[in-house]
């Protein structure tokens, strides 16, 4: 489990505590901290960092700074992992007991680079959008590679994630008793399963040299790549929760997508 954390020790605790109820077992978690003081410190921090330690997932709390950038955070993250699968998981999202489970489960099923839950927000719960669930299609006979670029009928996917879309998408595609199915996405943030082999193998978060400090879209970059050679899938219903806490990424105007892939050749 990879979290990088900046300046929300509340929000990171509910995110570690979310953890600790995993029924997957096995895990270990490494955290990333670029806040202004170390966010060990915390009294929630630590003791949601107890309570894993208790139920036996190993923790490190690194500190690492100055800041660089998301891409960079994620790049330090990756390179302490070594387990066949790494989650990247965000600080502001809790996680259902059984989504660790659900989404080791469909990445060994179903054999492709990364499988990941859209977090929702449930202020919105009540909130339809049928316009931005139109794209939304399954997969059906198995994940395979596809190439999305910017402005290609794929790339309208991203809306599927607004809000909560992913709540009302399992509502309205659910016909049997399924635990999970999968479908195409254009993206995905916040919470994605990674094969560790199959993205670093695409460059992973490599690229962040390229890219100004402040910048936004990461996730969107490392994603592409790997979708392009392995394929990737959300899953439904979704198993995570956005807190819905205003983000730590105010200054969006370099997207990585504009650094990196708007470059690349065929």
């Amino acid at each position: 489990m990879l979290v990088p954390t900046r300046d929300r020790p509340d929000a990171l605790a509910v995110t570690l505590t979310g953890l600790a109820a995993q029924s997957a077992p096995g895990f270990r978690v490494i955290v990333s901290d670029q806040s202004t003081a170390p966010v060990r410190e915390e009294p929630v921090v630590a003791a949601a960092i107890r309570i894993l330690e208790h139920h036996g997932h190993p923790v490190e709390v690194h500190r690492h700074v100055p800041p660089r950038g998301m891409a960079e955070q994620r790049a330090f993250l990756l390179a302490r992992a070594d387990r066949p699968a790494v989650l990247f998981l965000d600080d502001d999202v809790w996680l259902d007991p059984h989504g660790v489970a659900v989404l080791a489960h469909a990445l060994g099923a179903l054999e492709c680079g990364f499988v990941g839950f859209a977090v929702q927000g449930l202020s919105y719960r009540d909130d339809l959008r049928p316009d931005e669930l139109v794209p939304y299609e399954e997969w059906r006979h198995g994940v395979r590679p596809e190439r999305v670029r910017r402005g290609s009928p794929a790339w309208a996917r991203h809306r599927l994630h607004n809000a909560a879309n992913p709540l009302h998408l399992a509502r309205k595609h659910r016909r049997d008793e399924r635990s999970w199915w999968a479908y195409k996405v254009a993206w995905i943030g916040a919470c994605v399963l990674y094969d560790r082999r199959r993205l670093v193998e695409c460059g992973g978060f490599g690229f962040w040299p390229r890219v100004p400090p402040r910048h936004a879209g990461e996730d969107v970059v490392a994603q592409l790549r790997v979708m392009e050679r392995y394929g990737g899938a959300g899953l439904l219903p979704s198993r995570a929760y956005h807190l819905e806490l205003p983000t730590t990424i105010r200054d969006r105007d370099a997207e990585c997508y504009d650094y990196v892939i708007a470059d690349e050749g065929p």
